[in-house]
């Protein structure tokens, strides 16, 4: 097994021997673009992505669930702006085996209506893929 694997598959044994039983867990490494493959066979259920990873490249290289990635700094943008960003976002990841995020944390002086914005576009964004058919739909289970 490769290094990656025995390092990070190890949390989910420890958790396994400790008596649990399958906890879903994200692995979420801050600029690691270049090992989200390595990432996404090391016993996680889901990578998270930072806001520098391109969806079409994810998508290439991850063959489970992905959470992220917009950039945090998003929310800072005037509400159409965000929602052009957001919607954007949503529709290059899909719906399937994706969860909207940021791609990293949120500021303490974030103005909670630019991330109800983000949330409900995210919800009306998905729910329209949805109603169409979501293009990933077939590719990942």
């Amino acid at each position: 097994s490769s290094g990656i694997n025995a390092e990070y598959g190890g949390v989910k044994l420890g958790i396994m021997q400790r008596g649990l039983t399958d906890v879903p867990m994200i692995v979420f490494a801050k600029g690691a673009y270049h090992s989200i493959s390595k990432l996404s066979y090391a016993g996680y259920n889901v990578v998270g992505l930072d806001w520098t990873v391109d969806p079409n490249i994810a998508r290439d290289f991850v063959h489970i669930s992905v959470q992220g990635n917009l950039d945090p700094c998003a929310l800072y943008a005037p509400k159409e702006e965000l929602i052009a960003k957001t919607t954007e976002m949503v529709r290059q990841f899909g719906v399937r085996n994706y969860i909207a995020n940021l791609g990293h944390g949120i500021y303490p002086d974030m103005d909670p209506e630019h991330v109800r914005v983000f949330v409900d576009t995210v919800h009306s964004v998905s729910e329209e893929i949805m109603k169409k058919g979501d293009p990933y739909s077939q590719l990942y289970t």
